[in-house]
């Protein structure tokens, strides 16, 4: 019983640490990644579909990203679906190859992303810390049915504890090493 709220909160505080990862990689830092255009979708004949299913996206240098469609037509299409994203990235076709130059980020730009990284920071301690209070409650439950005595109960939240110690340590590296690219230059 323990150790099952026990897994169960470690999984949920590790998806909450990934989640946090994969938003991360969405802030731009001053170099070309192709993680930069992932959520960005094409009209695809009719359906939308994701950049990376309708072309091979490379990187050319540290600035630069290479878009090359599968299909003529699509050029135009994801051109203009770049153009339209929030990235503020300007693509530029050279016949079926497009190149879209990352710009180098100002200072200013630099510290509003680590705002944005900071507030994405404080909502994943704050996911860790509500799967806390589930599988404090969820111990509590036991205890009140007499499944579990005092002290093992005492003992498992000191372990729930722990377990959360270490995912909020794990999102502060996680803050701080995405920072450190931020103001990098």
């Amino acid at each position: 019983m323990i150790s099952d709220i026990m897994k169960s909160a470690e999984s949920r505080m590790q998806k909450s640490i990934e989640s946090l990862k994969n938003e991360l990689t969405k802030i731009r830092t001053g170099r070309a990644h192709p993680s930069l255009l992932d959520h960005i979708s094409v009209d695809y004949y009719g359906s939308m579909m994701a950049l990376s299913q309708v072309a091979n996206i490379a990187i050319e240098d540290a600035r630069t990203l290479s878009i090359t469609p599968w299909e003529k037509p699509m050029v135009a299409v994801i051109e203009k679906a770049i153009l339209k994203s929030d990235l503020g990235l300007n693509p530029a076709v050279a016949g079926t190859v497009i190149r879209v130059p990352v710009p180098a980020l100002t200072e200013e730009r630099r510290r509003d992303l680590v705002k944005v990284v900071k507030n994405e920071a404080e909502g994943a301690r704050v996911a860790i810390r509500n799967i806390r209070r589930d599988a404090n409650g969820e111990l509590k439950a036991l205890e009140k049915d007499k499944t579990i005595s005092e002290d093992e109960e005492r003992r498992a939240e000191d372990n729930v504890q722990k377990l959360t110690d270490k995912y909020i340590k794990e999102v502060e590296a996680v803050f701080e090493k995405k920072e450190k690219d931020l103001m990098a230059i």
